[in-house]
């Protein structure tokens, strides 16, 4: 890519953790430890619920939203399935 497209991107808006609180397990699930999430990234915050102690979830989520960044950095939708070459 040229200097001057390069320039001329926009900023992209980061993805960040803006939660993770201890949670009920969820439904019919019994047992564990269980974590509610928040993902923040403009408009469309992203909620989930993953198992495990704190700090494997704080890992996990860690690099689920560096992997969310660099998808986006590159213009790939963060949302969508990656692009495959036919």
């Amino acid at each position: 890519m040229s200097d001057d497209r390069q320039q001329a991107r926009k900023p992209v808006k980061q993805f960040r953790i803006l939660s993770i609180e201890k949670a009920e397990p969820p439904g019919s699930v019994t047992g564990g430890e269980w974590y509610r999430y928040t993902i923040e990234h403009d408009a469309s915050p992203i909620d989930g619920m993953r198992s495990g102690t704190l700090k494997s979830v704080k890992q996990h989520l860690e690099e689920y939203v560096e992997n969310l960044n660099a998808r986006a950095t590159y213009g790939y939708s963060a949302y969508a399935a990656r692009k495959v070459k036919k």
